[in-house]
C-alpha cells in the first residue's frame, strides 16, 4: 500500500496520522478511519487490520488522538473520551477535503475504547456510512467495577477522589500505570498482567511511542462513559460488531445489550472464539476478525479488489509465564 504521513487540526491541537491507499486501484476510494483504545498509538494493531482493508481496495486513515503518540496536546497521556470522539469527527472533516476519497463509502473503525467511540460518533454525526466496533467498551463504570472487583474498585475511587482534591488545590493531575505485573499490589487502570505483557511486547517490536501510563483523571472520565444512550440514536449508519467470546476486559454481555439498542436494522453481530487480548498479538485470532470485517465491507460497500494480494506480517505470540 502507499503511505502518506498527514496531519489535521482538532480542537486547536494537531492530530498526526498515516493515510494509506491501495496500489493499482483508481479513485475515488472508500475509506476506513481508524483509531485505537486505551493508551494506543497508531502503530499498535491498526496496521494489521489496515492490510486486510487494503486488500479489498480501501484506503485507511490511522491516527493518534490529541495528547498521544505523535499528536500535540497536554497533558500527555490524558484520555478524554469526548475529545477523542471530536478527533474522530475532525478526521471525517479531513477526509472530506480529499477529492480521491469517496464520502459515500467512508466510515469509522475502532477497537476497545475506540469501539465505543465509533458508536457515539455514528449517533451524533451523519457522515459515517459504516461503523466497525471491535471488542468495544460500552459502560466505563461497570467495566472498571468488574475488572477491579469490589475492594480494588473502592481503592481506585479513593485514588481518583484524592487526585480531584489535589487538582482543586492547583496541583497538576497525577498518573497511574495503564496496567501492572502486580495489579493487586499497585493501583492501575487495567489490572491484568497479560495486558502489561502484551502492550510492552508490542511497544518493543513496533510502537516505541506507546507510554504505559495515563492521567488519573482519565479513569474518572472513563467511569462517566456510557455508550448505550447513544446507540438508540444510530438510525442510518450500518454497524458491525465483532466481539470476543472470552472477553474479560470489556464484557460481551454489555456489547450485546448495546447492539440490541441500535434501531437501524442494517447491523450485524459476530462473535469469535478469541479473547480481548489475543487479537492484539495472535495473528490467527486477529485474522479471524479482520477477514470478516473485510468481507462485510466488500459486500456492503462494493470495494474493488486490490491489484495484488497483501503480504501479511506475522508476530510471534507473547510467551506464557
Amino acid at each position: 500500500m502507499k503511505k502518506e504521513r498527514v496531519a489535521f487540526n482538532s480542537g486547536g491541537e494537531t492530530c498526526v496520522g498515516v493515510l494509506t491507499r491501495p496500489k493499482g486501484v483508481s479513485g475515488p476510494l472508500p475509506l476506513v478511519i481508524m483509531a485505537g483504545g486505551w493508551c494506543y498509538v497508531k502503530e499498535m494493531v491498526l496496521p494489521y487490520y489496515a492490510e486486510y482493508f487494503d486488500s479489498i481496495g480501501f484506503a485507511t486513515l490511522q491516527f493518534d488522538y490529541r495528547n498521544d503518540g505523535e499528536s500535540s496536546g497536554e497533558p500527555r497521556q490524558h484520555l478524554n473520551p469526548w475529545a477523542q470522539i471530536e478527533d474522530y469527527r475532525n478526521a471525517l472533516s479531513f477526509a472530506e477535503s480529499h477529492d480521491d476519497i469517496d464520502a459515500s463509502r467512508t466510515g469509522i473503525w475502532g477497537i476497545s475504547y475506540a469501539g465505543g467511540h465509533v458508536l457515539v460518533v455514528s449517533a451524533i454525526d451523519p457522515r459515517p456510512k459504516f461503523a466497525i466496533s471491535v471488542v468495544p467498551v460500552i459502560d466505563g463504570f461497570q467495566t472498571m467495577r468488574r475488572v477491579h472487583g469490589e475492594a480494588r474498585f473502592a481503592e481506585l475511587r479513593r485514588v481518583i477522589m484524592a487526585d480531584r482534591r489535589s487538582r482543586f488545590e492547583g496541583n497538576p493531575g497525577g498518573y497511574i500505570p495503564m496496567s501492572s505485573l502486580k495489579p493487586f499490589e499497585e493501583v492501575c487502570s487495567w489490572p491484568m498482567a497479560d495486558c502489561f505483557e502484551v502492550f510492552h511486547d508490542i511497544k518493543a517490536r513496533e510502537a516505541p511511542n506507546h507510554q504505559h501510563r495515563n492521567t488519573i483523571e482519565s479513569v474518572e472520565l472513563f467511569t462517566q462513559y456510557d455508550v448505550i444512550p447513544f446507540c438508540k440514536r444510530i438510525l442510518d449508519t450500518q454497524v458491525l460488531f465483532t466481539a470476543a467470546k472470552g472477553d474479560r476486559n470489556t464484557s460481551a454481555d454489555l456489547q450485546i445489550q448495546a447492539f440490541n439498542e441500535i434501531p437501524n436494522p442494517k447491523k450485524a453481530f459476530e462473535v469469535f472464539d478469541v479473547t480481548h487480548m489475543s487479537i492484539y498479538y495472535d495473528m490467527e485470532d486477529l485474522g479471524k476478525m479482520a477477514q470478516v470485517q473485510a468481507d462485510w465491507l466488500r459486500s456492503n460497500f462494493g470495494a474493488q479488489a486490490a491489484a495484488s494480494s497483501t503480504s501479511r506480517r506475522v508476530r510471534a505470540p507473547v510467551p506464557a509465564e
